[in-house]
């Protein structure tokens, strides 16, 4: 019970420091913010599981009643492989730490959520309200699309069911037709991945936990990845030189090729859409995201292992 908790702090520990502090500096993600996303996800998951499994193993050590039900279904060997009759110390310290921080991460996703829905209906209505009829020339297949009479140029997407396309007048007077077919293949990007996930549960978790790395982390690249993948997905269809001269039509009146604009982002995505960066063969591709796919099973292992060892 003890080494099974120590494990778990271990790997815990591993996966919220070092590691994120590495894959920041790390210049593959910009090659592949597909794979960087995914990486990023098994790494949360992977400090959850572990919260979850210290937490389900330090309760059935504290609690009969908690014991009786989790290993309910487990011949005697397996629970006393486990030697719970005794709690280690400190134990009830670190059940009660774990599961005030599951009700706490589970309250900040749940607000997160609650918000972010009653934010999308207030401004679904308001769009409705200023949305005049399509243009004639605009062909239907774009999809769900909603045009505002705005001399401003601007186009996003808003998550819900069915995703919304937004674009304003000014986008569509600024922009030639190859120019909007890429904006829009970049927002559709957005809303076919639902990357509106990935950025509720990684704000959630920077919002509740701000000195924990990894989810601090986690929500600085979430934010930036996602505009990347969803410029790779509109360069694949439309061409890097049109969805970058997209970006810089859409943009430049907001100062996006300055060093010192708030928008420094945009111009980094303008320079890697002209001169794209080498993407990663197959087989590293393919390596990564297996090796990531496994690293969550660490935490279950830890907690089965001495189980498994009964029972063999």
């Amino acid at each position: 019970m003890t080494v099974c908790l120590l494990l778990l702090s271990v790997v815990a520990v591993t996966a919220a420091v070092p590691v994120p502090r590495a894959l920041t500096r790390a210049d593959w993600p910009e090659r592949e913010p597909v794979v960087a996303l995914w990486v990023w996800q098994c790494l949360v998951a992977t400090v959850l599981l572990c919260c979850v499994t210290a937490l389900a193993l330090g309760a059935a050590a504290v609690f009969g009643t908690v014991r009786a039900q989790l290993f309910a279904p487990a011949p005697p060997a397996v629970t006393a492989a486990y030697d719970l009759s005794t709690a280690p110390p400190g134990a009830a310290a670190l059940t009660l730490l774990l599961a005030c921080g599951a009700a706490w991460t589970t309250a900040l996703l749940a607000r997160e959520l609650v918000e972010a829905r009653r934010r999308r209906a207030q401004a679904r209505a308001h769009l409705r309200e200023r949305a005049p009829d399509l243009p004639a020339g605009l062909p239907a297949a774009r999809g769900p699309l909603l045009v505002l009479e705005d001399e401003y140029p601007d186009a996003w997407w808003m998550p819900g069911s069915p995703p919304q396309l937004i674009v304003t007048t000014g986008a569509l007077h600024r922009l030639t037709d190859h120019q909007l077919d890429a904006v829009l293949t970049h927002e559709r990007g957005h809303a076919h991945a639902r990357h509106d996930w990935l950025l509720h549960l990684s704000t959630a978790l920077a919002t509740g936990f701000p000195r924990v790395p990894l989810f601090a982390h986690f929500c600085d690249q979430t934010h930036r990845l996602v505009e990347l993948a969803a410029d790779d997905t509109a360069s694949r269809r439309c061409g890097h030189l049109t969805t970058a001269l997209a970006l810089i039509e859409l943009n430049q009146h907001r100062g996006v090729l300055s060093c010192a604009s708030s928008h420094r982002l945009l111009g980094e995505r303008v320079d890697r859409l002209l001169e794209p960066p080498p993407r990663l063969g197959r087989r590293h591709r393919a390596l990564t995201t297996t090796t990531a796919a496994l690293v969550p099973l660490l935490p279950l292992l830890i907690a089965f292992a001495p189980g498994l060892t009964a029972l063999s």
